[in-house]
């Protein structure tokens, strides 16, 4: 698939939500919190063109975290007052979704407006979402049902995303690479393997595709210990995106092998440094991690990035903002490693 819209120097999508944001998202004044997003938008915009990133995202800024596009707008969910160990606050299906409106195309149409670089969005996939919220008993009849109702709606976006001018979208389904591993982990136990394979396909269908566009899904921020090669070509050959964003920043076999195991015609977004702790990655160790990749898979149709976002969660960003930009400046110089200064 080597072609000129690799998007190379990528992100997922969520950064460090600035001081200013996160007072005005405390204070209670809708009208001050909308202008605070404006402007903190316009200037994560600027400051990603300042970086020479080859994708531009509105950092997640608007959202509370990474499920919240899907969340926040479409009707039948109910917030819980529990909190998950990963810091997520849970919600639970109460009655089969349907959107109040656009999902993320307003802001998507604002970032396209205000860059010539590639606007990008990111999305929770319907099979996580159903995986998580699915609760029997409360008006949903399976979490396959529901995850074919949110399919749907993604599916709808994501077409009406392309439309306003955005030629990255990233769809997160952070359970998929446990169901991968050779003793897989039974995960919210919801969805069986199959039935979210066939829910993020129904997502992913676009019947016009413009040049440039691409479509992609991260299905996990860490590698298991172990891959069968099976499971994961099961994954790739299900769900028919463009892109596979797969962590890339240990050195594993498994790391290694999930890569192997891709379809010659998917490009591969690397997560080459880790977005969890400070310290900087020694750019030659990483590109000694990359180098085997040329052996059975056209580093053409690769791109590197860090191996999840920053603040996939607003209130407990995993860097300081100062932090975050070390590593994203090592995503960039470490592209430039690969292929050059043409991009």
């Amino acid at each position: 698939m080597a072609d000129t819209f690799n998007y190379r120097i990528d992100h997922h999508g969520s950064l460090v939500r600035p001081a200013e944001l996160a007072i005005a998202r405390t204070a209670g004044d809708p009208e001050a919190l909308h202008a605070a997003e404006l402007q903190a938008v316009q200037d994560v915009v600027v400051y990603q063109r300042k970086l020479r990133s080859t994708v531009v995202t509105d950092g997640d800024f608007p959202r509370e975290d990474f499920r919240s596009a899907v969340l926040d707008n479409v009707s039948g969910f109910r917030r819980t007052d529990e909190t998950g160990p990963d810091g997520l606050v849970r919600w639970v299906a109460e009655s089969l979704p349907k959107a109040n409106g656009p999902l993320l195309a307003d802001w998507a149409a604002r970032l396209a407006e205000q860059t010539v670089i590639a606007p990008k969005a990111s999305l929770p996939s319907p099979a996580y979402l159903a995986a998580t919220t699915y609760q029997p008993g409360l008006g949903v009849s399976s979490a396959r049902e529901l995850g074919e109702a949110l399919a749907e709606i993604i599916q709808a976006e994501i077409a009406l995303l392309v439309s306003k001018g955005v030629r990255l979208i990233q769809l997160n389904n952070p359970l998929l690479l446990d169901q991968v591993a050779t003793e897989p982990s039974p995960g919210p136990g919801a969805l069986s393997f199959e039935d979210a394979l066939a829910v993020d396909a129904l997502a992913v269908r676009l019947d016009q595709r413009p040049e440039g566009v691409r479509i992609g899904v991260a299905p996990g921020w860490a590698a298991p210990s172990a891959v069968d090669t099976a499971r994961a070509e099961r994954l790739y050959t299900a769900v028919p995106v463009d892109r596979w964003i797969l962590p890339f920043d240990q050195g594993t076999e498994a790391e290694l092998d999930l890569v192997r195991a891709l379809p010659e015609d998917r490009d591969v977004c690397l997560g080459v440094v880790d977005a969890t702790v400070p310290e900087l990655e020694d750019i030659g160790t990483v590109m000694d991690r990359i180098d085997p990749v040329g052996a059975f898979k056209d580093l053409e149709d690769a791109a590197v990035s860090p191996s999840r976002g920053f603040a996939d969660i607003a209130s407990r960003p995993l860097l300081s903002a100062e932090d975050q930009h070390r590593k994203l400046v090592l995503v960039e110089t470490i592209a430039r490693y690969c292929w050059g200064n043409e991009f």
